[in-house]
């Protein structure tokens, strides 16, 4: 008889702790945008990538290689080159950012080249006053990476490059003597590439080659401000891609090119404010806060920052990597949503001629971003021009809508 009244004193007191307390999940506005530092490194920096809807893993050697896959420096036909690009950024609010590149590649042999990248990236001036009679105080925040690179043919058809890059980021801001202590931030990252060329072969009416590539580029610590900041991690980006070229005769060739990509940064998970109550008035109903309790003193504990659905992203940048691949809230169907697509075709005449067009689509919820590009090269002797234009094809307009971008290379 005493254990009936033992089991059932306890599962009283049980069902009473029920009672009392109970838990409130409030989820905060959904956002799963995957955001990183250093973004301007996502930026096409060439014309001739920005007219083919902003890809280059898997197109043709040339000489902005560096920045989509510098395995094609192995397959260049000429000894060396150097190209500089400028590419205006938000051009119809401002006309002082931009993107700035330099590139510089030589082959060592037949199987082998090195090459190296300076990119810039000018936020423009931004002018700080404490009233209206102050003098003000100018600041030209900015971001820039400096890269070496080496690459190697592992057979006649294969090639392989590694680049090591260091990124600043100079966007902290003295504010009129505040924040006397700021100062630019800095890492450091690694490119691992590789392209595939085939031989020439006849179609019929026509020759081809199959042309593959794959870069993970921008691998490498995350980048922080000061000992108090927030952690950002890098564009970490994986690209692969696959084209095919239809060489009509010795003068006309068509291009086709696709390319997928994927940032290999943690999805940022569905967080919310959790909030255990107590019933205060011990008589087994929740009434949370209330008039006559507008102080919230039933609150046994509170999370601000309670993950609701997904993984916690606060993690080192190797293992942000490999949870990149399945930690989406809305499991695998959002992960595919993470990748974006190009699709890109040009038109080459006498290899002094070139038209180009491309087509860029990211989904809604990552972004937005989606566009058409039209370009075109021009080729006298040993100069190369590339210009490029972009149509915003989303409801999100993009920073680029409406501006000529320009690029000018050397191949020596």
């Amino acid at each position: 008889m005493k254990k009936y009244l033992l089991a059932a004193t306890m599962l009283s007191f049980f069902v009473k702790g029920i009672a009392q307390e109970q838990t409130q999940i409030t989820p905060y506005p959904d956002s799963r945008t995957i955001t990183t530092g250093v973004p301007f490194l996502l930026i096409a920096s060439d014309a001739r990538a920005a007219g083919m809807g902003d890809q280059g893993v898997a197109t043709s050697p040339d000489a902005y290689s560096q920045q989509w896959n510098l395995s094609k420096y192995a397959f260049g036909e000429s000894e060396q080159g150097l190209a500089l690009s400028y590419t205006p950024y938000l051009s119809e609010l401002v006309n002082d950012i931009f993107l700035g590149n330099l590139t510089y590649y030589k082959k060592l042999d037949d199987r082998s080249a090195i090459s190296a990248s300076f990119r810039y990236f000018s936020l423009g001036e931004i002018e700080f006053r404490q009233n209206a009679n102050d003098l003000g105080i100018i600041e030209k925040p900015n971001e820039l990476t400096l890269d070496v690179g080496y690459s190697l043919k592992l057979n006649d058809r294969f090639a392989m490059g590694v680049a090591l890059r260091y990124l600043r980021s100079d966007l902290k801001l003295q504010n009129a003597g505040e924040n006397i202590d700021a100062k630019a931030a800095g890492s450091f990252a690694v490119d691992v590439t590789g392209y595939y060329e085939s031989e020439e072969k006849a179609y019929g009416s026509f020759n081809g080659k199959w042309r593959g590539g794959f870069a993970l580029q921008n691998f490498g610590p995350k980048i922080k401000y000061d000992d108090a900041g927030q952690e950002n991690f890098l564009p970490t980006t994986l690209r692969l891609g696959g084209g095919f070229d239809f060489i009509l005769d010795e003068a006309n060739t068509i291009g086709v090119t696709v390319e997928a990509a994927k940032l290999l940064v943690p999805t940022p998970p569905v967080r919310g404010q959790k909030l255990v109550y107590q019933d205060a008035n011990g008589n087994g109903v929740y009434d949370g806060p209330s008039q006559a309790n507008p102080s919230g003193e039933t609150i046994v504990s509170q999370d601000d920052n309670y993950i609701i659905e997904g993984q916690d992203n606060n993690v080192n940048f190797m293992s942000g990597m490999f949870q990149s691949f399945g930690d989406a809230p809305g499991g695998f169907s959002e992960e595919l949503r993470e990748f974006t697509y190009a699709l890109g075709a040009e038109y080459v005449y006498q290899e002094n001629f070139a038209f180009r067009l491309g087509y860029f689509n990211e989904h809604e919820t990552k972004g937005a971003r989606k566009f058409f590009s039209l370009g075109a090269g021009f080729k006298y002797n040993v100069v190369n021009i590339d210009v490029s234009y972009l149509f915003s094809a989303s409801k999100v307009p993009s920073p680029l809508e409406n501006t000529l971008r320009f690029s000018l290379g050397f191949d020596f």
